[in-house]
C-alpha cells in the first residue's frame, strides 16, 4: 500500500524557516499596535480624568524651582500663598492641546528609530539597579561602568529589546560629572539604538550636551535627530515637584534632549493604596509635567510617564513583580491613550532575585499586559531582579525570547479570506494526505506567522536528556560570552573616538 505523499518535509521545513524575511513580514518587530486590553471602562478612564483634574485644581504641586514657577505662572497656573501651584482646568487642557503627538525617538541608526504613535509598543531596559546579578552563584555585586557598556553590548544584539535606556548605576565613578558623561559613552558605544539617562544635577547636564553634540556632528545635526532621551523625575511624589529635577529637566529641553516625565510613586506609601488612586494620582503629576514642558517650550517631545509602583503592605517593600503591578501598568498605557500621548511606563520587573520561575511569571504577565495595552515605551522590560536591585545579564537575554513572545500575543489573529484557510482544507482533506505537516500552506507562514525562542528550549524530554539535559541559564551564559566576543557594530569611528577622548574625561 502506498503512503500518502508528504509535500515537503524536514528539509523543506528547515530551508523555510532559515530564509530571512523582510522587516515588515517578520512575525513580530518594534512598533506594533496593542490596545486590544483595556482594564478600565470608559467612564473609569473619565473618572480618573475629572479626579486628577480636580487634585491638580484644588491640591497643586509645591517645590518647583523659580523658573519653572515663572513658566507655569505665564500661562494660567497661579501660585498660592502656601507655597503650592495649582492648574485651573482650562490651563491643562490649553497645554495638552500644545504637547506633542506621534513622536518618534530617534536612534544613531535609523532602523533602530521608534515611532510613538497610537498603540504602537516598544520593549526596553529602565532602572537604577546598584547591582549585578551572577545568575549561577546568586551573587550579587556593585555594579560597574563595563557592567553598563556590556549591557548596552547585549541590548544591540538583541532583536526584541528595542531600545537601552540605562539599566544600572556604574558605581566605580568618582564624581557626578564623571558618572553623568561616561553613562553616555559607555552606553553609546554599545548600541547604535535610542538610549535613554538621566543627570545628577542641572551642573553635569552642559558637558554631556557637548558630548552629544560633538558624537552627532554638530549641535544642529542632533537637534535634527537627538538619539538620546532624558528619563526624569521631575516629581517626589505627593504631588510636589523635584527642584533639582525640573532644573535638568529644563536644561534637557533647552539642549534638545526628548524628556520622559516620570512620575513614580509608591501606592500605599508615596501614592494612595487603592490601584485607582495610584493611577490618579500619577496622571495628574504628569499632567502637570506637560503644562511645565509645554510652557517652557510648547511641543517639545515628553513621555507621559505615568510610573506608579506597588508596596507589599504587609511590610512596605516594592513589589514589582506583582499582578496588581501589571494592572497598574496597563491601567497607565490606557489613560496615556487617552489624552493621545505616548506613553511610558515600567513592566517586567521581578522581585525574584534570580531568573527562575518567579522570575518568569512575574516578567512575563506584566510584559504582555503592558502590550495588549499598547504602552509605547515597556521599560524594566527585561534583565531587572530583586524589586530594581539587581541587573541580570543572562535575564536580558533570555528576556529577548520572553518579549518575542509577548510581542506576538500584541500582534493578535490576523483573520483574512487566506489565513482561514478553506482551500488549503480543501486539499488536506479532499484527496489529500489528511493533514496540514510540510504542505505549502504550512511552510508559507513558518516565518511569518510564528515566533521561535532563540534558547528556549521545545525538545521532547528524551530529545533533551539526549542532548545533555542543556541548562537554559548556562545557554544564555554562552550567548552572553559569544556576544561579547564579536564585533562591536556600535563603538565610534577611530577618528572620533580620538576626539571624543581628547576632549571628555571618558574612561571606557
Amino acid at each position: 500500500m502506498n503512503k500518502p505523499h508528504r509535500s515537503g518535509g524536514r528539509a523543506a521545513r528547515q530551508a523555510a524557516r532559515a530564509a530571512a524575511l523582510p522587516d515588515d513580514l517578520r512575525p513580530v518587530r518594534p512598533g506594533l499596535s496593542g490596545g486590544r486590553y483595556a482594564p478600565l471602562t470608559e467612564a473609569q478612564v473619565t473618572r480618573i480624568h475629572e479626579t486628577a483634574l480636580a487634585a491638580l485644581e484644588e491640591i497643586g504641586l509645591s517645590g518647583a524651582p523659580p523658573t519653572g514657577v515663572a513658566a507655569m505662572t505665564r500661562v494660567g497656573a497661579i501660585l498660592g500663598d502656601d507655597g503650592r501651584l495649582r492648574f485651573p482646568r482650562h490651563v491643562v487642557e490649553e497645554m495638552l492641546a500644545l504637547a506633542a503627538r506621534d513622536i518618534t525617538l530617534a536612534a544613531r541608526d535609523p532602523a533602530h528609530d521608534l515611532t510613538l504613535s497610537g498603540t504602537r509598543v516598544h520593549f526596553g531596559t529602565a532602572g537604577a539597579a546598584v547591582s549585578v546579578v551572577d545568575a549561577l552563584t546568586g551573587d550579587y555585586r556593585d555594579s560597574s561602568l563595563a557592567d553598563l557598556h556590556e549591557a548596552a553590548r547585549l541590548v544591540q544584539a538583541l532583536d526584541n529589546i528595542h531600545f537601552l535606556q540605562r539599566p544600572m548605576v556604574a558605581r566605580d565613578m568618582p564624581n557626578d560629572q564623571c558618572l553623568d558623561l561616561n553613562t553616555l559613552n559607555a552606553c553609546l558605544t554599545g548600541t547604535t539604538k535610542h538610549v535613554g539617562t538621566s543627570f545628577c544635577s542641572a551642573e553635569t547636564v552642559p558637558m554631556c550636551l557637548d558630548y552629544l553634540y560633538a558624537a552627532a556632528g554638530g549641535e544642529a545635526a542632533f537637534r535634527a535627530r537627538p538619539f538620546v532621551s532624558n528619563s526624569n523625575c521631575f516629581v517626589v511624589p505627593p504631588m510636589r515637584f523635584a527642584f533639582e529635577s525640573c532644573q535638568v529637566m529644563e536644561a534637557c529641553i533647552h539642549g534638545g534632549l526628548p524628556v520622559l516625565l516620570l512620575s513614580a510613586g509608591q501606592a500605599g506609601a508615596t501614592a494612595p493604596a487603592p490601584l485607582a488612586g495610584a493611577v490618579m494620582q500619577a496622571v495628574a503629576e504628569c499632567l502637570a509635567g506637560v503644562v511645565y514642558v509645554n510652557a517652557l517650550r510648547p511641543g517639545h517631545p515628553a513621555i507621559f510617564g505615568t510610573w506608579p509602583f506597588v508596596s507589599d503592605l504587609r511590610t512596605g517593600a516594592m513589589s514589582g513583580g506583582s499582578g496588581e503591578q501589571a494592572l497598574l501598568t496597563a491601567a497607565c498605557a490606557q489613560m496615556a491613550r487617552f489624552y493621545g500621548l505616548p506613553g511610558g511606563a515600567a513592566a517586567g520587573m521581578a522581585d525574584a532575585k534570580l531568573p527562575d520561575m518567579q522570575a518568569g511569571w512575574e516578567q512575563g504577565m506584566s510584559d504582555v499586559m503592558a502590550g495588549l495595552a499598547g504602552l509605547n515605551m515597556v521599560y524594566e522590560a527585561a534583565g531587572m531582579h530583586g524589586s530594581l536591585m539587581g541587573f541580570c545579564p543572562e535575564s536580558l537575554i533570555l528576556g529577548d525570547d520572553m518579549i518575542g513572545a509577548a510581542l506576538r500575543c500584541v500582534r493578535g489573529v490576523e483573520v483574512t479570506e487566506e489565513s482561514l484557510s478553506l482551500d488549503a482544507m480543501r486539499q488536506v482533506c479532499i484527496g489529500g494526505p489528511g493533514h496540514y505537516l510540510g504542505t505549502q500552506s504550512t511552510l508559507s507562514v513558518m516565518q511569518s506567522e510564528y515566533v521561535y525562542p532563540t534558547l528556549g528550549c521545545r525538545r521532547s524530554p528524551k530529545e533533551w536528556a539526549e542532548a545533555g539535559r542543556p541548562d537554559l541559564v548556562a545557554r544564555a551564559r554562552a550567548r552572553r560570552e559569544e556576544i561579547m566576543a564579536g564585533p562591536n557594530p556600535a563603538d565610534f569611528p577611530a577618528d572620533l573616538k580620538a576626539a571624543l577622548r581628547a576632549r571628555f574625561p571618558l574612561l571606557v
